[in-house]
């Protein structure tokens, strides 16, 4: 899924590597200051690695309103892609998602009760417009009921590792504005999760569905055009070029609101090959007319400028570079003694933007000692991690602080024959004896 392998495995063997001559030096300079956020959690990570750029009290739990419908989005676009629901499939109408359509002092398009609508038409009206009655009838089509969706949201979020999190409901309201209908916890709950977690979510939805931000995109569009119930949708993230706060590169994810969550928002952008996710949890500042609405979108636009402001990607190692130290490993019954070693993957790390050098920590571990013959080029033997010496602190959104690739072997060796095997056999035998006389002769004449 990642470019980047991040599991390591319990490693027995360790040391410093260095790098043959295909590395390259990335530039390295002092960052910005780093923008002060006025939210009660931020964070912004490089999406292709995963690499923190700006952490504000990114593990606190929080609220996260109609942001809950990147979950939704999830799930619904790997029901497509495992072939259990069609776009065009019908979806009826029930009398939960038909009342919540019918206030329109939330996000919704009017749903008729018993009528039946396409997949594509609701999830349209959830991505574009966090219509709340489509994400429910979404919900009910998907797991039968939303009690049964929720189980479905808290297991994609373990499964995930999107870390400590909460949900009641499908759609991020607070349960008491669901009419007596909701059918997890209490009148009071409403979901929570981490900006961290929300960050990672953003990052696998993209990964996983890049054709979400087809939809994320998409400005205006009318649901139902045509017919009586025809609704002129305008996305919510204001941020997209064209709408009121728009901004080039921007092209998704989701708002939330409600007065628990505050205004919150998960963007992403991309600029000069970078993409970048950023996620605002409740947003309290904001300056000028219009405060209450432009504070989600003046914090983002903080931590956007100082991310393409400040940092780059950059490839420090193409795969096949050769390590060192080790640089080789012991092959068991092979041809060859031993093989060597080099990365297979490419290696990027995101860099300060500047004009010096910068020098790379780095270090491999092998999971074994030795490897068994036969040995096919280009298998993975161990992992490296990599990072800028004396960089920042702040880590990978996953939790680890260094990039990590495997390290596999650079060649084939095949496995010795019967003979072969038994005259190395018998060679080690005779100088294990020789090491044994010759220590017992030491011995005598101490």
């Amino acid at each position: 899924m990642k470019k980047f392998t991040k599991k390591i495995g319990a490693m027995l063997m360790a040391g410093t590597i260095a790098i043959s001559g295909l590395w390259m030096s990335p530039s390295l300079a002092q960052a910005a200051d780093a923008p002060n956020v006025n939210a009660s959690a931020a964070i912004l990570i490089e999406e292709s690695t995963g690499k923190i750029l700006y952490s504000k009290d990114a593990d606190k739990l929080l609220g996260i309103a109609s942001m809950t419908k990147m979950m939704d989005e999830y799930i619904l676009l790997e029901q497509i892609h495992d072939g259990k629901l069609k776009w065009d499939d019908k979806v009826k109408i029930s009398e939960y998602a038909h009342k919540i359509s019918q206030d329109t002092s939330l996000s919704n398009v009017p749903l008729r009760l018993g009528e039946e609508y396409t997949v594509q038409e609701l999830y349209e009206a959830m991505a574009i417009y966090s219509a709340n009655g489509a994400a429910i009838a979404l919900s009910e089509k998907i797991a039968g009921s939303e009690g049964k969706f929720v189980e479905m949201m808290d297991k994609k979020a373990k499964e995930l590792k999107l870390g400590e999190h909460k949900f009641v409901n499908s759609t991020g309201l607070n349960n008491e504005d669901l009419k007596g209908m909701e059918q997890v916890g209490t009148d009071k709950d409403e979901n929570q999760m981490t900006a961290r977690g929300m960050a990672k979510l953003a990052q696998h939805l993209m990964d996983d569905y890049p054709e979400v931000l087809k939809t994320a995109s998409i400005t205006k569009k009318d649901f139902r055009p045509g017919t009586s119930d025809r609704i002129a949708m305008s996305n919510w993230n204001w941020l997209l070029p064209g709408l009121i706060y728009g901004r080039e590169g921007v092209d998704g994810l989701k708002t939330g609101t409600t007065d628990y969550a505050g205004m919150c928002l998960t963007a992403t952008a991309k600029q000069n090959d970078m993409r970048v996710i950023s996620v605002v949890l409740h947003a309290n500042g904001g300056k000028g007319s219009g405060q209450h609405n432009s504070a989600r979108f003046d914090e983002t636009n903080k931590m956007l400028d100082y991310g393409f402001n400040n940092f780059k990607v950059q490839e420090v190692a193409e795969a096949g570079t050769a390590v060192k130290d080790p640089k080789t490993i012991n092959v068991v019954k092979g041809k060859e003694d031993t093989v060597g070693l080099v990365t297979g993957e490419n290696a990027k790390l995101v860099v300060p933007i500047s004009t010096g050098d910068a020098k790379l920590d780095s270090k491999v571990s092998l999971k074994e000692k030795s490897i068994d013959a036969p040995v096919k080029k280009g298998t993975e033997v161990g992992t490296m991690t990599v990072a800028l010496k004396n960089g920042d602190k702040l880590g990978y959104v996953d939790g680890t602080e260094a990039l990590t690739i495997p390290v596999v072997t650079n060649a084939n060796v095949e496995e010795a024959g019967f003979f072969s095997q038994s005259l190395s056999a018998i060679g080690g035998f005779f100088q294990g004896v020789g090491t044994y006389v010759s220590d017992g002769v030491k011995g005598w004449f101490n």
